[in-house]
């Protein structure tokens, strides 16, 4: 006769649990976290000085910028070393653009300390040379700011200066030798005493938030 086996039944090896959801919030929480610091940390190190523009690298220099000043001079930006320059390509039939940005470069500029104003300096780059002549840029410019500087510089070289700086511009819908339209960049460039490229505001930035600009000038001068 056969005894039935007493042995208690070994139990199953147990299923795989899936984690809590409060591990599961914690581990998603500490990989954000993570992300989240290291964005910050390279912030911290691209932006030091938590620019409100987008910082260049430390050390960038302003690539090479000359030609003709608005007093028919010869004109290069080094020979502005020593003044915080924000250089803005532009032409003088620009609608919009261009009048609001050097308008609004100079309500920057009467946001500064009165004993930083001098220091600040607008370059406006002509895109437009066949129709920008040394004496009319210089009437423009100087009619939003008398400190403000102008330059023209021929082609070829102003193709190739305006693709070292990032910038663009293009002819449109001509009517005529001297009837056209100009599309260009609209960023504009700052460039500290010692000749580096510390940032570029877009147009909204420059013409919306007048104290924030203002601020990453006096960031830049000091």
């Amino acid at each position: 006769m056969t005894q039935n086996d007493t042995t208690p039944p070994v139990p199953p090896e147990p299923a795989h649990q899936p984690r809590s959801w409060i591990k599961s919030a914690t581990l998603a929480l500490f990989a954000v976290s993570a992300v989240l610091g290291g964005t910050l940390l390279y912030t911290k190190v691209r932006n030091p000085l938590s620019l409100y523009g987008t910082a260049y690298a430390a050390g960038t220099p302003a690539p090479t910028l000359a030609g003709t000043g608005e007093d028919g001079q010869p004109l290069a930006l080094s020979d502005l070393k020593g003044k915080t320059v924000a250089v803005f390509f532009g032409f003088l039939h620009c609608p919009d653009f261009c009048p609001t940005t050097l308008a609004a470069l100079e309500r920057v500029r009467q946001a500064l300390p009165k004993d930083k104003q001098a220091d600040f300096v607008p370059l406006l780059v002509s895109v437009d040379p066949k129709r920008d002549t040394v004496a009319s840029i210089n009437e423009y410019v100087k009619f939003f700011n008398p400190q403000a500087k102008g330059m023209r510089i021929p082609e070829p070289q102003l193709s190739a200066t305006a693709k070292a700086w990032g910038a663009g511009y293009q002819y449109s819908e001509s009517k005529g030798p001297r009837e056209y339209e100009v599309s260009h960049t609209t960023g504009t460039y700052l460039v500290d005493k010692a000749g580096k490229l510390r940032l570029v505001w877009d147009y909204t930035q420059v013409n919306t938030n007048t104290r924030r600009v203002a601020q990453d000038v006096l960031a830049v001068m000091e």
